[in-house]
């Protein structure tokens, strides 16, 4: 039986980094002026000329798996450091979106903690080779 607080912590985060993800490419959400420490930082993205797509890119991937509920533990593992980045950079370099880190980060742990047994194996101190 699936936990309905499951359901709306894939949901939630699979719809946050669907819309993102897609926003990256399309820009139909309109994002608020940058302080000169973020703004830099993005710059510095972009002039590599790949990065911010590969990003965009595992972001509505990710997005997806999660909402169908299909490799879910391979969609948090993807997503962990780029959640994890995304919280520092509004501890660190701008402030204002702080609300939705906090959501991202906590429904990212939730959700690796619901699926932790597909996580044991990274963790095991043996290995088999």
């Amino acid at each position: 039986m699936i936990n309905i607080i499951d359901l709306i912590a894939r949901w939630l985060l699979g719809l946050i980094f669907i819309v993102f993800g897609l926003n990256g490419f399309l820009h139909f959400i309109p994002m608020p002026e940058p302080t000169p420490e973020s703004g830099a930082f993005f710059y510095a993205l972009l002039k590599t000329g790949y990065f911010l797509p590969v990003l965009k890119l595992a972001e509505i991937i990710s997005g997806v798996l999660l909402v169908l509920g299909r490799f879910v533990p391979l969609a948090l593992t993807l997503l962990a450091p780029v959640i994890v980045q995304i919280f520092l950079f509004h501890i660190f370099l701008d402030h204002s979106g702080i609300g939705i880190a906090v959501i991202i980060i906590v429904a990212e742990i939730y959700l690796a903690y619901t699926y932790r047994d597909n996580f044991k194996s990274l963790f095991g101190k043996h290995t088999d080779k």
